[in-house]
């Protein structure tokens, strides 16, 4: 995407705060939800949850599908070029042998699963039991995503012995983009479960996977929080006004403060960790708001069907917008790939209204 500007990127990201050089190609390490995802689900035949046909992928070479629920390069694609990767880490399920394994394991890997989550059941059928079987899994959660890496972890061990392993990972790169799925389905299922309650629930799951994360070596952690998933054309399309959905907005505002508490938490226990949180929300709010967008459609979606284009998911049949750089969104959830390489640039440059307590490039320099 051309160089644009929201006021210069949203003012370069209010003023790039520390964009600071970057060591020589750090291993990054992906785990999440679809935000992130760059094809593991297409290696799980018969989930719900996959994006491995037209329209998605129209903007790669040949206008081939990859898995990505983008009409290009998505959110993890652009970090891992601006951290200096020639390529994104491709997904671990895509490696089939041990040498792979081992080539991958130094270079890094991403674990990524469409819709999942922070809890376990999250994007799950349970009432055909999928848990119980590989064959019919719709995703992969984020606690399998984190037993995957402890693989690798095995592999690093093995080819360098556990103390360079461990001084290996304190210098890699892991970042995590996930809780939008399980906030939908809390909305969608309409749980009886109070708000806060569930927020609660939700922020202490995602702290004992950072724990289990950090003691298989994790040092420096990049967080993506939930963007302003009520104002995503799905949601609008459902409300009358087509305006957002504020209940699933205020959810998201309250857990990223959730996750600002819990990283203090976890750095207070773990003095040697760096972290830094992605505020998704500002964001996105400041491009739908801003009279200056670099967006021309910041409500319907570019690919789909019926109202704001948002009624059934994107697939071959679909409408389809002409020019996906004008369209802040790609279907009826996920942002084209033009917003992405926006949120990308943010993250690794953005002063603390968008990445606190330092942004993505202070934190690989950390």
């Amino acid at each position: 995407m051309a160089w644009r500007t929201i006021t210069g990127v949203l003012l370069l990201a209010l003023f790039c705060i520390g964009c600071s050089a970057i060591p020589e190609k750090p291993a990054i390490y992906i785990f999440g939800d679809s935000t992130a995802d760059v094809g593991t689900n297409s290696f799980l035949p018969n989930s719900q949850f996959r994006a491995n046909y037209l329209y998605y992928g129209i903007d790669f070479p040949k206008s081939t599908p990859t898995g990505r629920f983008s009409n290009g390069l998505n959110t993890a694609d652009f970090i891992s070029k601006l951290m200096g990767l020639e390529s994104s880490p491709p997904p671990f399920l895509s490696i089939n042998s041990t040498s792979s394994l081992k080539k991958y394991s130094m270079i890094g890997l991403n674990f990524a699963s469409g819709g999942s989550g922070i809890l376990d059941l999250t994007g799950e059928n349970v009432t055909t039991n999928t848990l119980k079987s590989k064959k019919n899994k719709n995703v992969v959660s984020l606690r399998e995503q984190i037993k995957q890496f402890a693989a690798v972890r095995g592999t690093l061990a093995d080819l360098m012995g556990q103390a360079a392993a461990r001084n290996y990972l304190a210098n890699c790169l892991f970042f995590i983009s996930t809780g939008s799925n399980d906030i939908f389905a809390y909305y969608l299922t309409r749980s009886n479960v109070p708000k806060n309650e569930f927020t609660s629930i939700l922020g202490s799951k995602y702290e004992r996977h950072l724990e289990l994360l950090i003691s298989l070596g994790a040092r420096k952690i990049g967080i993506i929080s939930v963007p302003p998933i009520g104002c995503c054309p799905s949601p609008r399309a459902v409300n009358e006004t087509g305006g957002c959905l504020d209940g699933l907005n205020e959810q998201a505002v309250t857990f990223h403060s959730t996750i600002r508490i819990m990283m203090d938490r976890i750095s207070s226990r773990h003095k040697e960790i760096k972290y830094s949180i992605g505020n998704a929300f500002n964001m996105t709010m400041d491009v739908l708001q801003s009279p200056i967008s670099l967006f021309n459609e910041t409500k319907a979606a570019c690919c789909g069907t019926g109202k704001l284009n948002a009624q059934k998911m994107c697939n071959p049949k679909s409408s389809l917008c002409s020019d996906r750089t004008k369209y802040l969104f790609w279907d009826s959830f996920h942002p084209t790939s033009a917003a992405s390489e926006v949120a990308a640039t943010t993250l690794f440059q953005g002063g603390p209204r968008y990445v606190y307590p330092i942004n993505f490039s202070q934190l690989a320099a950390a």
